[in-house]
Formats: C-alpha cells, sequence, structure tokens
C-alpha cells in the first residue's frame, strides 16, 4: 500500500512563495506519475499539476501556470510543488496524489489511486 504524506504548507502573505513536499513510502514510485489537487471551503477538488513517473511531462491548471512548479526526485520518493506569487484565492488544502496506471500526467482527480491526507495552505491579502 502505498503512503503518502505531504508538508510545507503554512500562512503566508499574498505575493510570498511556499514549497510543498509530498514523500512517499511502500510502493515503487518511479513508476507512478504525481499530482498535486487542492480543496478550498465549501468548493470542489481542483487539479492544480501533475508530473510524469520520468519528470519529463508535466501540466498545469490555467490558474498557476507561470506561478507553481511541479517536481520530483525519484531517488528521494518524493515530488515538489514550489508555489510563487501566491495569491488568496490559492488558499486551500493541497493533496499529493498517485496514479500507477499509466505513468503520464493527468487532470482528472478521480484517476488517482493514493493521496496523502493534506497541508494547509493559507494565503492573506
Amino acid at each position: 500500500q502505498v503512503q503518502l504524506v505531504e508538508s510545507g504548507g503554512g500562512l503566508v502573505q499574498a505575493g510570498g512563495f511556499l514549497r510543498l513536499s509530498c514523500a512517499a513510502s511502500g510502493g515503487t514510485f518511479s513508476n507512478y506519475a504525481m499530482g498535486w489537487i487542492r480543496q478550498a471551503p465549501g468548493k470542489e477538488r481542483e487539479f492544480v499539476a501533475a508530473i510524469s513517473w520520468t519528470g519529463g511531462a508535466t501540466i498545469y491548471t490555467d490558474s498557476v501556470k507561470g506561478r507553481f512548479t511541479i517536481s520530483r526526485v525519484n531517488a528521494k520518493n518524493t515530488v515538489y510543488l514550489q508555489m510563487n506569487s501566491l495569491k488568496p484565492e490559492d488558499t486551500a488544502v493541497y493533496y499529493c496524489a498517485a496514479d500507477r496506471t499509466t505513468g503520464r500526467p493527468k487532470k482528472d482527480p478521480n484517476e488517482y489511486d493514493y493521496w496523502g491526507q493534506g497541508t494547509q495552505v493559507t494565503v492573506s491579502s
């Protein structure tokens, strides 16, 4: 069973930055595409970014393009989300997720097989 543990969330002022990390265990991390999905209070889950199993392909939702960067280090079983120029609308619980099927990055949260417990990101105006 794959376990994912996020860290790095917190409170930051608008325009600031945070770096989220997601450490994986219990599976073959290098075989999985990985994604970050967020959920704000009262809203549905929203895809943020995803990366292929090799790290060679990445996709982003339009609202974070140019501000967020997803990356991974397979030797450390870890995926990262660097978040710059944060906005109050980025406030949400951020979840790390793993897709064990194709290795290609996916936008649909329903296609991910394993999830972390989430880390809170709060951006004040």
